[in-house]
């Protein structure tokens, strides 16, 4: 090739010369540069899909008609495919194939015809949206783990609503479901629906909503592509999540909601907690719980074992104390037989001494003198045992009061405390609701302590000081 200033014929300056190649490749770089991507109308016609996925078609109008290539990528991703004899809008990058100089489009979008006004009215609401805000992550709201009640604003007879509610039994049944009903395609649904949000919203039945209809075109999806109803879902105190559509499916009200659910079954799904796993968890916190009270009764009863123990019990000392009794009646008895040898002992010795030195003379007057002086010392005797006897039997009177066993034997009872075994003299000696235990003459009773009386303050004058 050779490079010059392109003259006229016969000429003897080089001429700039150019190859089929070079010229389809300038024209393609003019192409994509001058006219980046553009919206087109038209029809198609000669629809063919090769084995590659790829799918080529001419899109004409009464004047003229241009190729047009939709690689299998983006043929994955649009959801109205050209078919022959419908009436398109593309977005397209306008290009050319260098090996056949063939002019033509590089398909990225495709939508019916009738959608282009409303598609370009979406984009332009969308971005004033979301100048102002309504689409940001920090104004949405959290959704309840369990919801006391869901409100579902759809339309009633619609497959939305069954598959909300199916869901919604299969996994947990247990949460009621209030239905808003609802025009959700048509003149006038927009309406409809932005005043049942403010409703709903008004009567506080839910504490969350769910927004949702089936799938359809933009045109069938529109009502949730309207100011007010954005603006409703804005205004709502409770947490809206929408299902609307299908996955490929967005509408104004998906940005502005809290949460956007792919279908009506995903809104449902992500409201209800599932039961079985709800349940298992139940199942478990209840052995856990089952078994951390066993160990703490076990526990409990280890200690009552070791306090019952620990516990004083009376019949030791009961018993030491009659042996004691006895052993002093023992005494007794033998003080007093003792007592009352030394005494005759002492009186024959006295009666030996006065008959030695008592004179012949005077032994008719002793005699006389001392005349029934035995009788008299032999009755001041037994008077002395009889005065010692009574008083040994008084002691064991006072000794028998004395004795526990017989205070038992009369209704009384030994109270202790069942913390520490302590016998209670006083009230005081207890706190209001305490257990103690009560000894009888035969077995113990367990009580409890109420309205224990305290001994007054002393301080006035009319106290009496103990």
């Amino acid at each position: 090739m050779r490079e010059g200033t392109d003259l006229t014929p016969g000429s003897s300056a080089v001429r700039d010369i150019y190859s089929v190649s070079r010229l389809n490749h300038e024209a393609k770089r003019l192409l994509e540069t001058r006219f980046l991507r553009i919206w087109i109308e038209g029809e198609v016609s000669n629809v063919s899909r090769p084995a590659s996925g790829h799918i080529y078609f001419c899109l004409k109008d009464p004047g003229a008609q241009i190729r047009c290539a939709l690689f299998r990528l983006k043929a994955r991703e649009v959801r109205c495919l050209p078919e022959n004899g419908r009436s398109v809008l593309l977005y397209a990058q306008v290009s050319l194939y260098e090996g056949r100089g063939d002019f033509q489009l590089i398909v990225e979008e495709v939508e019916e015809a009738g959608e282009g006004a409303l598609r370009r009215a979406f984009e332009a609401l969308k971005a004033r949206l979301a100048r102002e805000g309504l689409f940001d992550g920090s104004r949405k709201r959290p959704l309840p783990r369990i919801p006391r009640r869901i409100g579902i604003i759809t339309s009633p007879s619609g497959a939305a609503v069954r598959d909300i509610l199916t869901t919604l039994r299969r996994r947990f049944p247990a949460i009621p479901v209030l239905i808003y009903p609802v025009p959700v395609q048509g003149a006038g649904a927009a309406p409809h629906i932005a005043m049942m949000i403010e409703y709903a919203a008004a009567r506080g039945d839910c504490d969350v909503l769910i927004l949702a209809r089936g799938g359809g075109s933009l045109e069938d999806l529109w009502a949730f592509n309207e100011e007010e109803v954005a603006r409703a879902i804005l205004a709502c105190p409770l947490p809206i999540v929408t299902g609307i559509g299908h996955e490929i499916d967005f509408t104004i009200a998906d940005l502005v909601a809290d949460v956007r659910a792919p279908t009506p079954t995903a809104a449902a799904e992500l409201l209800s907690p599932n039961g079985a796993e709800w349940l298992a968890l139940f199942t478990q916190q209840n052995l856990r719980l089952t078994r951390s009270m066993y160990r703490e009764l076990e526990r409990k009863g280890q200690r009552v074992d070791l306090a019952a123990l620990r516990l004083a019990r009376p019949t030791g000392r009961l018993a030491a104390l009659a042996a004691r009794v006895v052993s002093l009646d023992l005494r007794l008895r033998r003080g007093v037989a003792e007592r009352l040898a030394r005494t005759q002992g002492q009186m024959s010795l006295l009666a030996t001494r006065l008959e030695s030195h008592s004179p012949a003379r005077r032994l008719e007057s002793v005699r006389l003198r001392f005349h029934g002086q035995p009788r008299r010392v032999t009755d001041a005797v037994w008077r002395a045992i009889e005065a010692k006897r009574d008083r040994c039997a008084r002691l064991a009177g006072r000794l028998q009061i004395l004795s526990p066993l017989a205070t038992l034997g009369r209704g009384y009872s030994i109270i202790e405390r069942e913390r520490d075994g302590h016998v209670v003299r006083r009230p005081e000696d207890v706190a209001d609701g305490e257990w103690v235990r009560a000894r009888l003459s035969e077995g113990q009773l367990r009580c409890q302590a109420h309205g224990a009386v305290r001994k007054p303050v002393s301080g006035g004058a009319g106290d009496r000081k103990d």
